[in-house]
């Protein structure tokens, strides 16, 4: 359970990190690659691939930390969210009050909660891109549109607490 006051983040899935990652090193053997071929033609120092290679690592480390300690696809706030680093998730940022109601979806064989919000946008949520339980991040979400909006939780009728006079 989290406290109210302070944002839920969830962060990328380790397989979606992995992606990423994997995405820098294509990219920087090419880069090193075209360097290489550079310097060759070019008749220069093989000390400019080797000054090329040691900053694309440097990248790599950097980016490494950032995707496990900044990186977060959604942050989940006492007034609203925030979603980031999903390409086509609609509206990315919105407050809990403007949230007409949410619902879990799957969008080209992918699970997803869409956010339907009162003025007809929707957000979009990949539940696959989170290192998080489908299940616990739904129910999480719950809990903040609940308090966003500021509704009682539900109590059944089996619930001891939820006798008494209206």
């Amino acid at each position: 359970m989290t406290q109210p006051d302070l944002p839920t983040v969830y962060r990328l899935a380790p397989a979606v990190t992995a992606r990423f990652v994997g995405l820098y090193l294509v990219g920087l053997a090419l880069l090193v690659f075209a360097g290489t071929l550079l310097v060759a033609v070019a008749g220069g120092s093989m000390d400019i691939v080797v000054a090329l290679v040691g900053l694309g690592l440097v990248g790599l480390v950097v980016l490494g930390w950032w995707l496990r300690a900044k990186a977060y696809v959604v942050k989940a706030g006492a007034d609203g969210y925030r979603v980031r680093l999903v390409r086509g998730a609609g509206v990315t940022a919105a407050r809990w009050t403007q949230v007409e109601d949410a619902v879990t979806v799957t969008a080209h064989g992918i699970p997803c909660v869409v956010l339907r919000l009162k003025d007809g946008g929707t957000t979009t949520i990949p539940v696959s891109v989170l290192a998080v339980d489908k299940e616990e991040f739904v129910r999480q979400l719950q809990q903040h549109l609940q308090r966003g909006q500021r509704l009682k939780p539900f109590r059944g009728p089996g619930d001891s607490h939820a006798g008494g006079a209206a």
